[in-house]
């Protein structure tokens, strides 16, 4: 098991609940199940969490006392680490697919566990965070996995009757769009059935990476290399691209097609494009790491065809009924 500081394994059960926090908790705010077996791990990650967000956090010191605490608490999301004893990370992912489905996990890798995040992420598993990113990454990770799994229970009954849908967007270069955008698909795909709400929220996450890719890669041709010194210098270059020419004018066109069976996603960029041969494969763990590889990992692990074209400015994805697990009773 690698840790973020030091290497202590500890086998003493941890509390059920985590200590009380400096902030007050809303009844209404998240759960969150932090599953490991180091209790330096656990406190490290607690402060984490308790600095960037407002959650309630329990705890577990591996993947079978964390489906025992799933039995009892129900959290929002589970964040576990990677390698432990008596049930591992990647045998929870398939624990929680299995039996919890609306439950989102996040998995916690860190040096020679990139294998098994790749496998967990074609498991189920909603993300994961690099441990040597955390203190930046965790926040803005988990609040996109609860975002994307929050329950659509009332707006998907008012539209239980639709059988089928097409939608087409013309996008101005803002991220702010893309979270709409995603949670109408969303809508569409748990109101026709093609997807349960685990199966919705790695889609909407995969979504959510190609139209950042559009924007970022496509219309404003910016490299994931300037984040390899920290993120500064990447998003400076979008701050000044967003009112350049030609980068200011240029737009992203979504099409989506929805049905019961069947879901695909064309998404279209105005910029040059790129050598689609030169793209490396995102399942080799030495590229888990890199900037670069995050985006097309996940598209390649939540759906089951990614395709571009000859130029590389429009990419196709797929989802079928028959690759989600079957729709919530």
């Amino acid at each position: 098991m690698s840790v973020l500081v030091g290497a202590t394994t500890d086998t003493t059960p941890a509390p059920a609940f985590a200590p009380m926090a400096a902030k007050p908790i809303p009844t209404n705010a998240p759960t969150v199940l932090l599953v490991d077996d180091s209790s330096v791990q656990r406190r490290i990650v607690y402060s984490l969490l308790d600095a960037i967000g407002t959650w309630h956090v329990v705890h577990a010191v591996n993947g079978v006392a964390a489906l025992e605490q799933i039995e009892r608490v129900q959290p929002s999301l589970v964040l576990t680490d990677t390698y432990m004893p008596k049930m591992d990370g990647l045998a929870l992912v398939e624990q929680v697919r299995d039996r919890f489905p609306h439950i989102p996990v996040v998995l916690m890798t860190g040096h020679g566990s990139e294998q098994m995040a790749v496998n967990a992420l074609k498991a189920g598993a909603a993300d994961y965070v690099s441990k040597r990113a955390m203190v930046t990454d965790l926040g803005r990770i988990l609040e996109r996995v609860l975002t994307n799994a929050r329950d659509e229970s009332d707006r998907v009954r008012l539209r239980s009757g639709m059988t089928g849908r097409i939608s087409r967007f013309v996008l101005e270069n803002d991220p702010r769009l893309i979270r709409p955008l995603v949670a109408q698909i969303r809508d569409d795909l748990l109101a026709v059935g093609v997807c349960n709400r685990n199966g919705v929220t790695r889609v909407g996450i995969a979504l959510e990476e190609t139209l950042l890719n559009a924007i970022y890669h496509g219309n404003l041709e910016i490299s994931s290399k300037l984040k390899e010194n920290g993120d500064e210098p990447f998003h400076a270059m979008v701050r000044e691209r967003l009112d350049q020419k030609p980068y200011a004018a240029r737009r992203v066109r979504v099409v989506a097609r929805v049905t019961p069976t069947r879901a695909s996603f064309v998404i279209a960029d105005e910029g040059p494009g790129f050598d689609v041969a030169s793209l490396p494969d995102p399942t080799d763990p030495a590229f888990l790491e890199r900037p670069s590889g995050r985006g097309l990992l996940l598209m390649r692990s939540f759906m089951d065809e990614v395709r571009y074209n000859a130029t590389g400015n429009r990419v196709t994805l797929i989802k079928t009924q028959i690759s989600c697990t079957p729709p919530d009773e």
